[in-house]
């Protein structure tokens, strides 16, 4: 399987998933620069986290018009696995490959914690290795994680279980204690209406060694190879 790790200017978490995919799960793995516009040869391509572009304007609206984006709106419309972690999520909001928008949190602050997530829907290929109504332990990074669709999407994306992850207690319990940014439902993670394109922002490469606190952020990532390889 190939991994391409996208570079935006000012993205920081790009090292960090290079390194799980590489050298924790023996993947191979490119960074991918934002000038990028042929991912032909790439099964999964992941928008890390950081702040591209310094944020200007808006959260991901100027990396949303990088080259490299009409390659990977070609790469998800032909079913390619796309992941956007924090930043890469906001990214994929401005570009429209998903819905809704990330405000600012509805603390103003910015939060850097850990947060319990529960799975929603493991038939994907996303989380493929939970199980429904599992409480993983993730981490956040980010000032603008506020997730806000109108009523109507806010309704598909529950109907149609397009929300992974959803904020929530130690013990699985949706509670407005536990969202720690202000998000409409809890909402943490969702997929696009095909199911390749995750949106999330919770950080799963920071968490897939011991020596950072825990290893829950592996489930995503196997659960994407396990997708790929067909087992």
């Amino acid at each position: 399987m190939r991994f391409g790790v996208v570079v935006f200017p000012g993205t920081w978490s790009d090292g960090d998933c290079y390194h799980v995919l590489k050298n924790l799960l023996n993947q191979d793995v490119e960074y991918l620069w934002h000038r990028e516009q042929n991912l032909a040869s790439y099964d999964c391509v992941i928008l890390p986290g950081g702040f591209s572009y310094g944020d200007y304007l808006r959260a991901g609206a100027i990396a949303r018009y990088s080259p490299v984006m009409t390659a990977v709106e070609r790469f998800a419309t032909k079913g390619g696995l796309v992941i956007g972690i924090c930043n890469g999520f906001q990214v994929l909001c401005e570009a429209g490959l998903l819905p809704g928008v990330l405000m600012r949190n509805v603390s103003l602050q910015f939060r850097c914690q850990w947060t319990y997530l529960k799975v929603e829907n493991s038939n994907t290929a996303f989380t493929g290795n939970c199980d429904t109504g599992q409480v993983i332990h993730i981490p956040i990074s980010h000032g603008e994680g506020n997730y806000h669709a109108d009523e109507n999407t806010l309704r598909e994306l529950e109907n149609k279980g397009r929300v992974l992850f959803r904020y929530c207690s130690p013990l699985g319990q949706v509670t407005s204690e536990s969202n720690p940014n202000g998000s409409s439902k809890n909402v943490a993670g969702i997929v696009n209406r095909e199911g390749n394109v995750l949106g999330m922002m919770p950080h799963p490469e920071r968490c897939c060694e011991n020596i950072l606190g825990g290893t829950d952020g592996l489930y995503i990532f196997q659960s994407v190879i396990k997708s790929l390889v067909g087992d």
